[in-house]
């Protein structure tokens, strides 16, 4: 069983209340050295054998069409997860 990953993130001009949040929090546990974060999601869909190509354009068109909102977000990054655990 194979699996690819599909990044999402807010697009650079939007507001990121939660990535602002953590980013304040950060210094207050002892990780002073990030100035910035930026919170998006993870989708990982799963596919029957290898990783294709075919696979990857498929969760590319899902991301852009369906597991993001193109208004506010882009798909950032889709690829195969090569450390997921073969079934």
């Amino acid at each position: 069983m194979g699996r690819v990953v599909v990044d999402v993130m807010p697009k650079p001009e939007i507001l990121d209340p939660q990535g602002k949040a953590v980013a304040g929090s950060l210094p207050r546990l002892g990780f002073g050295q990030f100035v910035g974060v930026r919170q998006g999601k993870r989708f990982e869909l799963e596919v029957e054998g290898d990783v294709t190509q075919e696979h990857l354009d498929a969760a590319r068109e899902a991301g852009v069409q369906v597991l993001s909102n193109p208004v506010i977000e882009d798909v950032v990054a889709v690829y195969a997860d090569t450390a997921a655990v073969q079934a």
